[in-house]
């Protein structure tokens, strides 16, 4: 490697810690319980991701201007194929994460059903179930959980399926805390067989008691994925555990952030607070790593 290479991974290194902290604040305080090599790859992925949802998120992205998003997003996927195809790049966040898919040879086919996924939003508006959506999210969400696997060094192949599981359970928590901001991009995530079981319509944003009732319906769909997620820590190496638990434990803690708002997930963002956060990592830390699934296990 070239001392341009080496200077050009430094930078992009740095700017998906950057993207990572900025945006992606669970992750990064769960990656902080790793060793810098492994952090590193965690926020590389997690840059990769961001950017690919920022271009299909932006403002109008779906309502106004489908095509110019179908082009922008199909140029970075591009872009990214070309990195990781060993062709060279000016962008030193791609050169990073070109960097990473490779030393930790995750399998690249995750990154076409990611890109898929990320198509997906351009074109679909809504699910009519919960297994049409899981659908959109095998390359949104459970495919995360695959992404990251190779960076954390399990111990058992037995941890990916609940590596999985907790990609499905992070998405199922954005979609039910962005509720509002969903809806301004004229999306809707949750199922429409769901809503209309309990009568309930997103586009009244209202809390009325149909509204209340789906959404206690999919937090208790959505816990019931982090207690299996919850399972894998235990197939972890010590630093990967604590990383994990940290995120499993901060972002479960959105779903009772939502429920503290009387499930208003309209006026507002459900948030934990970064003091909170930073407690959480601190303490999870100074766990025995034997005890860390279980203190997660009940959620």
């Amino acid at each position: 490697m070239t001392t341009l290479d080496t200077d050009q991974l430094t930078a992009g290194y740095e700017a998906c810690a950057r993207l990572t902290r900025a945006y992606g604040t669970t992750y990064y305080w769960g990656a902080l319980l790793l060793p810098l090599a492994s952090r590193r790859h965690v926020h590389a992925i997690y840059a990769l991701c961001r950017l690919a949802d920022d271009i299909v998120d932006a403002p109008g992205a779906t309502t106004h201007a489908t095509e110019a998003t179908r082009s922008a997003l199909a140029g970075f996927r591009s872009r990214f194929e070309a990195a990781l195809a060993g062709q060279g790049t000016d962008d030193a966040v791609l050169a990073a994460v070109a960097h990473t898919i490779t030393t930790r040879e995750i399998d690249p086919e995750c990154f076409d059903r990611f890109f898929d996924a990320m198509a997906m939003d351009l074109e679909v508006a809504g699910y009519r179930t919960f297994d049409d959506l899981c659908g959109y999210m095998e390359g949104s969400a459970a495919v995360i959980g695959e992404m990251m696997l190779p960076v954390l060094e399990p111990t058992s192949p037995r941890a990916r399926r609940p590596a999985r599981s907790l990609g499905l359970a992070f998405q199922l928590t954005n979609f039910l805390r962005d509720v509002g901001e969903d809806l301004d991009r004229g999306r809707v995530y949750l199922p429409q067989a769901d809503l209309q079981r309990f009568g309930a319509d997103p586009a009244r944003r209202r809390v009325d008691e149909p509204w209340r009732a789906v959404m206690r319906f999919e937090i208790e769909r959505t816990r019931r994925l982090y207690r299996e997620a919850a399972a894998g820590i235990a197939h972890l190496p010590p630093a990967s555990a604590r990383c994990v638990a940290t995120a499993h434990t901060l972002y479960s803690r959105i779903l009772a952030r939502i429920e503290a708002r009387d499930y208003d997930v309209f006026t507002g963002r459900a948030r934990v607070p970064t003091l909170a956060k930073a407690a959480t990592a601190a303490a999870t830390l100074l766990r025995n790593p034997h005890r860390v699934a279980a203190s997660v296990a009940g959620v």
